[in-house]
């Protein structure tokens, strides 16, 4: 068959129209995945600014209004020791709490790969039945 004719049939075949789209579809997913990631990255580094920046402007304000009205900010060192003790198990939870999602992301994307592997053996093994079928009740010729 010639190329001509071998176009104009992949053209008229709805497989091939279907692969067609699904590989376009899959080519524009593939090519907008990093800009999206670098977009989420970017606006999640943008809004810690911001809220740092919020903080320590609250900070500097209430520091400046306690030192200008004469509020006295000593406190006592077992509280100091609280706030501290308690900042370090804030820090701590969210380490793990960062490791647990990582895990958690490592394992999806594992169980995907397994996924993956394994529908590819599936399509395998149907088509393995389908010719057995095919093989089975195609009439034969002489």
């Amino acid at each position: 068959m010639s190329n001509t004719a071998q176009s104009t049939t992949s053209q008229k075949d709805i497989f091939a129209v279907y692969q067609q789209n699904v590989d376009k579809y899959f080519t524009g997913v593939k090519q907008s995945v990093p800009r999206y990631h670098q977009s989420v990255t970017n606006v999640q580094q943008e809004y810690l600014e911001a809220v740092e920046n919020v903080i320590n402007s609250t900070i500097a304000l209430q520091k400046d209004f306690a030192t200008k009205s004469g509020i006295t900010t000593n406190v006592p060192s077992a509280a100091l020791r609280i706030i501290r003790d308690t900042t370090e198990e804030i820090v701590k939870a969210y380490e793990v709490q960062n490791k647990v999602a990582l895990a958690i992301i490592d394992s999806t994307q594992q169980n995907i790969k397994t996924f993956n592997e394994n529908a590819k053996a599936f399509v395998d093994l149907n088509k393995n039945v389908v010719q057995s079928w095919i093989s089975t009740f195609a009439p034969k010729s002489n």
